[in-house]
């Protein structure tokens, strides 16, 4: 049933890197936008980053600069390298897939990174 293999999370330290991968089941077809979104304690999911097939990135303005999105549309793969950690970061991380051919998104059950000292 798992559409998504997420690895990369775990504990780090402040200032420390941590780098996420997520990809996606070949039963999924024709994946346009592919990104990662976040959900912290008591807090709304939040839009992280996202990348197209053709290799556009959006950010959010929180992690911009820090973290970098980037795909091998061969694997469809994911992945998010973050820089420069900070507690703030703590979250659990989606994965998300946007189909072409179904016209729907997809998510990932989710990884948790924490950031602490």
């Amino acid at each position: 049933q798992a559409q998504f293999v997420e690895s990369g999370g775990g504990l780090v330290q402040p200032g420390g890197s941590l780098k996420l991968s997520c990809a996606a089941s070949g039963s999924i077809f024709s994946i346009y936008v592919m990104g990662w979104y976040r959900q912290a304690p008591g807090k709304q999911r939040e839009l992280v980053a996202t990348v197209t097939s053709r290799d556009s990135t959006n950010y959010s303005d929180s992690v911009k600069g820090r973290f970098t999105i980037s795909r091998d549309n061969a694997k469809n793969t994911v992945y998010l390298q973050m820089n420069r950690l900070k507690p703030e970061d703590t979250a659990v991380y989606y994965c998300n897939a946007y189909s072409l051919s179904t016209r729907r998104n997809y998510w990932g059950q989710g990884i948790q990174v924490n950031v602490s000292s």
